[in-house]
């Protein structure tokens, strides 16, 4: 298969489920760039999009559930609110995406798809596996990280910031680039097996009132 990427120009206004289906109709699946589309509200349940590109395009409360992303690419895109229920993102690639409120529970996960830069704040990311996963500047502020695999995963200007981690792994994990917010005894546990700094060593001692000299 030729490496050439297909450019599917984008329709005025927003793009619709028969406008997307159309594309991929004529061009099959794979290295189709999606740029500058508006996918805002689209339901595109059960589409098969491995392989294709995103870029800068937009789409809140798009419905990606059951779809099929693997190895596709999403760059410079707003995608807040969307749901992936079940959808397969193994290998997936996002960058610099806004995926705030995001709905990513119980996605196919053969390969952990990766995030660079990218908000996924107050995103519900319950069982999803990061395991071995590379993440920069990944900001999980308040996401539901609920039985999440972090196991040998390193977290570089991430934030877990309010980040709801029960149950979740982090085996070998290295958190010392990672913001872990204000830590307590209590919340030691749940990051058993990972790999933190002196520094938040200091500071989960200093919730017991030892100082660290």
């Amino acid at each position: 298969m030729s490496d050439t990427i297909i450019e599917a120009p984008a329709p005025e206004g927003m793009a619709t489920r028969h406008d997307v289906e159309a594309v991929l109709r004529g061009h099959g699946s794979g290295l189709i760039r999606f740029a500058g589309w508006n996918l805002t509200e689209a339901d595109l349940n059960g589409l098969d999009f491995q392989g294709c590109e995103f870029l800068r395009c937009r789409g809140a409360h798009a419905n990606f559930s059951s779809s099929n992303v693997a190895e596709a690419r999403f760059l410079f895109c707003d995608f807040n609110n969307t749901k992936w229920r079940g959808t397969n993102v193994s290998s997936a690639f996002f960058r610099d995406c806004k995926l705030t409120g995001a709905q990513m529970v119980v996605a196919n996960t053969l390969m952990p798809p990766a995030f660079e830069r990218c908000l996924l704040i107050n995103a519900n990311l319950r069982g999803l596996s990061f395991r071995r996963a590379q993440l920069d500047g990944v900001d999980f502020q308040g996401a539901d990280l609920r039985d999440a695999d972090f196991r040998d995963a390193v977290l570089t200007g991430c934030s877990l910031r309010e980040a709801n981690v029960a149950n979740a792994r982090f085996e070998g994990a290295d958190l010392r680039g990672a913001d872990l917010g204000s830590l307590q005894l209590a919340d030691a546990s749940r990051f058993k097996g990972a790999i933190i700094s002196k520094k938040q060593a200091g500071e989960l001692l200093s919730g017991l009132g030892l100082k660290v000299i």
